[in-house]
């Protein structure tokens, strides 16, 4: 019985001192990595971030409502007005309703004194839902997202693939340029 005793306690000695040795070298390979990596070299320099404001639809479908959105700094006016407009296709964060199809493309903006053109790829027409009520609400809440974000904007232009639109789906003459209207906004 004694023998079988010790033997037991010899089994539980090695478990442990095996235990203890792998224990051991998994603790020592974490410091020893940890001290070979590198850390990341730091950025040239962090980008800027600009709050803006975004006007989507209402949930019910009553109006616009804004949300306020971070995005990065861009070189130039111009790449910034297009990434504004960007993240309307984007669409809403939250529970608001998206106002632009989310297969349009951007392909451009630019500022021309008072005057913002922004230049759509053809799928904003393709994708619109129909009706006088869709067509009204894509069209505010990207020239209330400008001017409210682009002060110096009076009126927006649209493209439509590089040519000056006259229409999205028939309701709003687009020929000319669209000055803002607030009264789409809910309080």
């Amino acid at each position: 019985m004694k023998k079988r005793t010790n033997r037991a306690k010899g089994t539980l000695l090695i478990a442990f001192l095996v235990f203890a040795v792998v224990v051991g070298l998994l603790v020592f390979r974490k410091y020893e990595t940890a001290t070979r990596v590198k850390p990341p070299a730091p950025a040239e320099r962090a980008p800027d971030i600009r709050l803006v404001a975004l006007f989507f639809g209402a949930p019910d479908g009553s109006g616009l409502l804004r949300e306020g959105r971070e995005i990065a700094v861009e070189d130039t006016t111009d790449d910034m007005l297009a990434s504004v407009v960007d993240e309307l296709v984007v669409g809403p964060l939250g529970s608001l309703a998206p106002t632009l199809p989310h297969n349009a493309r951007v392909l451009g903006a630019h500022l021309k004194g008072d005057l913002a053109e922004v230049n759509f790829s053809h799928e904003l027409v393709e994708g619109l839902p129909e009706g006088s009520s869709a067509e009204m609400t894509a069209v505010y809440s990207v020239v209330d997202t400008v001017a409210t974000n682009f002060p110096q904007v009076k009126g927006v232009r649209f493209l439509i693939d590089g040519q000056p639109a006259k229409e999205l789906k028939g309701h709003l003459d687009l020929s000319a340029p669209i000055s803002p209207d607030y009264t789409l906004e809910k309080k």
